[in-house]
């Protein structure tokens, strides 16, 4: 082995039992620091060489995570790394484009797992304009060898569910390799039966440059339904407005803001606004009050008003603890001791359920009343408080010993 493979190699290959997520993890965070060292490798080692190791890393990687718990994804993430460098080293390298073309074919339709794609565009440079033609011909030769295509329903329970998949991937990806609008309409938009896929229309045009079909693509999509897909789009839309027409922005967080109230939304047509946030603010309230905790987070985390936030909370009946209990950090700044109801409630609530995290939550948060009560009239409730549910829950041994922990008194 060259000195770049006894440095990348082992680090990659290993025969460590790795169906322990621990182990798995560990040993992933070891493929990426080989692939750290192989990147900063290329600027001063022979192209070919690079090209060796990044093909024998990769084929390694495949067979680790064949074998793996990649629960966290730590390994399938240094397996995508080196999938997106093949292509580019390979630019460089210039190995014989049919040895190349065979190993596509191989790593998508007869490879040890099926679940990574690559990118027929990312590796045009390298395979050039016969080596590009050897391999649709390839593509060609395998789709002939399946039969009648299924439809996009049948796919999936059809003989060769993952083959289809692999092709119509090739298809979309050479589309756009041959800035083809047709063939990207065609094999992007499908039966336009999906938000999601005139979505993916949009971006295959923006991608090639065309973006007036890119946003009228993604509008469509955003128009297409009030799903979370069409939500997906509509954020999309306004990225690329944003981009190219940002005259036109506003206008669009307004409609989307309107479809689809959130305080998300709603920050956005703030921020999109901006001088001119006084003429949409009555409407944006009003119609986040149909909502209690989405208008309390957008007057707390966008418009920064913590006074605000407290005063919607209570006059629309928030519920929501998450909501309250971010409220009452930012309000503590204020009035510390007008939180402390907060923090009993949601002690309380913490308590209906039985469990080691729920008494350390607890406990901790009347530590925190006991803090924020200190020198003031509120010290003996807190104190009483804390005597009350230790009798009340004085069967609970956990929960007496994260109260001790907490050095709450008994």
């Amino acid at each position: 082995m060259t000195t770049l493979s006894e440095a990348v190699l082992p680090l990659i290959r290993t025969k460590t039992d790795l169906h322990r997520w621990s182990a798995a993890n560990a040993h992933g965070r070891r493929m990426h620091e080989a692939v750290d060292t192989l990147e900063s490798a290329i600027p001063t080692t022979d192209p070919l060489e690079i090209y060796d190791v990044t093909n024998r890393a990769l084929a390694s990687s495949i067979t680790v995570i064949a074998r793996a718990d990649d629960s966290s994804g730590i390994i399938g993430d240094a397996c995508r790394r080196l999938l997106e460098l093949h292509p580019r080293v390979a630019a460089v390298a210039k190995p014989p484009p049919g040895k190349l073309v065979d190993w596509m074919m191989k790593f998508q339709f007869d490879g040890v797992v099926d679940y990574f794609e690559i990118d027929p565009v990312a590796y045009a440079p390298a395979l050039g304009n016969e080596g590009m033609a050897d391999y649709r011909a390839k593509l060609l030769e395998t789709e002939a060898g399946l039969g009648a295509r299924p439809s996009e329903d049948e796919r999936w329970s059809s003989p060769h569910p993952h083959e289809w998949f692999t092709l119509d991937w090739n298809a979309r990806r050479l589309a756009i390799l041959d800035r083809d609008i047709e063939a990207i309409i065609r094999t992007h938009a499908r039966d336009r039966k999906v938000a999601a896929w005139l979505k993916d229309t949009a971006e295959a045009f923006e991608e090639i440059g065309e973006i007036d079909l890119a946003i009228e693509w993604a509008k469509q999509a955003t128009d297409f339904d009030r799903g979370h897909q069409s939500l997906s789009a509509a954020d999309y839309w306004c990225v690329l407005l944003e981009k190219h027409r940002p005259g036109d922005l506003l206008d669009a967080r307004l409609l989307v803001f309107r479809r689809w109230p959130s305080s998300v939304t709603a920050a956005r047509v703030y921020k999109s606004a901006g001088e001119a946030w006084a003429e949409y603010r009555e409407e944006v309230l009003s119609v986040l009050a149909a909502s209690p905790s989405d208008s309390v987070a957008f007057a707390l985390v966008t418009l920064r008003d913590a006074r605000f936030a407290w005063s919607l909370a209570h006059s629309l009946g928030l519920e929501d603890d998450r909501t309250w209990n971010e409220l009452a950090k930012a309000y503590e700044k204020v009035e510390p001791l007008a939180v402390l109801p907060v923090h009993r409630r949601l002690v309380e609530n913490e308590l209906v359920v039985a469990g080691a995290k729920h008494y350390r939550l607890a406990a901790r948060r009347l530590a925190k009343m006991r803090m924020l009560a200190a020198g003031s009239d509120e010290v003996a409730a807190v104190e009483d408080l804390i005597a009350e549910l230790r009798r009340t829950h004085r069967r609970r041994p956990r929960l007496q010993q994260e109260f001790d922990r907490a050095g709450l008194p008994r």
